[in-house]
């Protein structure tokens, strides 16, 4: 998470009873010092600090509060130091804004029993008031979340930092801006989405465009400028002899007439589709989409084709959770090896790729008119996990999610991303599940595994994981 756009601003209040103060004298001390540990290991996960300070009474607490709805933070971190009363961050949690994450961290694994007192016990009873928080939240219809564990205990950190991650995905969702270009391919009800929704669920902003808005743009792109973006293509991938001449430079000018059209637009995603007749210029900007899509979407501007704007979205959250995520559907069930075959002709995620990417040339698109050059890749070998956004009866959106790994064996050669993915069962079997689930025939395929990650997106975004 490099981009400034995609640090979170993470809100960060400590606390603890101010009544302990006079009476351990050293407690308060130990308490901000673990506070500002506290502080800088989130800081470390690339995230803007907010800190509201340590917080002793409720005083505190609603000036806190304030202090933190000013602020817009994407999430608020509520460090349980030792005991304290939920009515001092009740007003934090309800006045924010922002989902809220307690944390309770212990100075170390365990206490020395046989020398510790009182107010070196206190130190360690931040799990006190954990089941307070809880009661108090679930009582006043606050979303509650928390971790536990100690302060330098790792396994804590990570579940910390996949709500940091969560936090990074909410932020740009609700900031995004996501070009819709073109039309609808004909016939694909399961694509069809209501702009609407998407704004309603994940916030942002969809701006309808017109595949003459590229063509502007590409018809003003100079020989220099082609050229410029044909040696960076001739960089990035292999060349397969089959690449037209003309094909490879078409592709640049349309490439850099995206580009053009992204900053004019400031879009943070993109998903387009166009028919076209008679290789008309509709159709062959439609056709020469590929190229520059795909180095979009490394980029982390994710370009999917058939008007597959969920898809888009899934990919955005991917790529911001550090996956990459690439476009893709099922290809073929090998029974004999017990592998599904994935992947998609068009835009792809080249950073996921498991060596050079290729450009093939082609003369024909499946289902698609045009002709030109398409990217043909493997996804890294490795864990992996997809992503889709699906939508219920109610209009209700879900992300839907499975775990694999993509393993070795043979691959078709047509111009076409394509991976095995094992996912340790019968195929025939998870393919019944995958598409029981309510996913669209297009997801994200992104590499690691992430379902803990998704399910801190998917608290915060409040949009229901179903797991495969």
């Amino acid at each position: 998470m490099t981009d400034g756009k995609r640090r979170p601003r993470i809100g960060l209040v400590a606390g603890g009873l101010g009544a302990y103060w006079p009476q351990f004298p050293d407690l308060l001390p130990i308490l901000k010092r673990s506070s500002a540990y506290v502080s800088e290991r989130i800081s470390s996960f690339d995230a803007e600090i907010v800190d509201a300070g340590f917080i002793s009474d409720a005083q505190e607490g609603a000036a806190a509060a304030e202090k933190l709805r000013a602020a817009g933070c994407d999430l608020i971190v509520g460090f349980l130091t030792t005991y304290m009363t939920a009515t001092m961050l009740t007003p934090i949690a309800q006045r924010s804004g922002a989902p809220v994450l307690l944390i309770n961290l212990q100075p170390t694994e365990s206490m020395d029993h046989s020398s510790v007192d009182t107010g070196q016990w206190l130190a360690y009873c931040g799990a006190c008031p954990l089941p307070e928080m809880a009661n108090t939240f679930r009582r006043a219809g606050i979303e509650f979340r928390s971790v536990s564990g100690h302060l330098r205990d790792e396994r804590a950190w990570t579940k910390i930092e996949r709500w940091i991650s969560a936090a990074a995905v909410r932020r740009v969702l609700r900031h995004a801006r996501h070009g819709l270009m073109g039309h609808l391919y004909p016939g694909m009800y399961d694509v069809s989405t209501d702009l609407t929704m998407v704004s309603a669920h994940f916030g942002g902003h969809v701006e309808v465009l017109e595949f003459d808005d590229l063509r502007v743009r590409v018809e003003k792109v100079t020989d220099d400028e082609v050229a410029a973006k044909v040696a960076e293509a001739e960089s990035v991938f292999d060349l397969d002899t089959s690449v037209n001449r003309d094909d490879l430079e078409w592709g640049a000018k349309v490439s850099v007439g995206l580009d053009r059209l992204v900053t004019d637009f400031e879009l943070d995603s993109v998903a387009y589709y166009h028919r076209g007749l008679d290789g008309e210029m509709h159709e062959r900007l439609g056709a020469g989409m590929i190229l520059g899509a795909s180095l979009l979407t490394a980029r982390g501007i994710p370009a999917a084709g058939e008007y597959e704007l969920r898809t888009s979205l899934a990919m955005l959250v991917m790529d911001i959770l550090g996956a990459g995520g690439s476009f893709t559907e099922l290809q073929a069930l090998d029974f004999t090896r017990g592998h599904v075959e994935m992947g998609h002709d068009g835009p792809a995620h080249l950073a996921i790729s498991a060596k050079k990417p290729l450009l093939r040339g082609l003369g024909v698109y499946h289902g698609k008119r045009g002709w030109g050059v398409s990217v043909e890749f493997d996804v890294a070998h490795g864990p992996v996990t997809l992503l889709g956004v699906g939508q219920d009866r109610d209009g209700r959106y879900t992300l839907i999610a499975s775990e694999g790994e993509v393993v070795d064996g043979p691959l078709m050669r047509i111009g076409n991303t394509t991976s095995r993915v094992d996912f340790g069962r019968d195929p025939g079997e998870w393919t019944d599940e995958w598409s029981a689930s309510g996913v669209a025939h297009h997801w994200a395929l992104g590499v690691g595994h992430r379902i803990g990650e998704l399910r801190a997106v998917s608290s915060l975004l409040d949009i229901p994981l179903v797991e495969v």
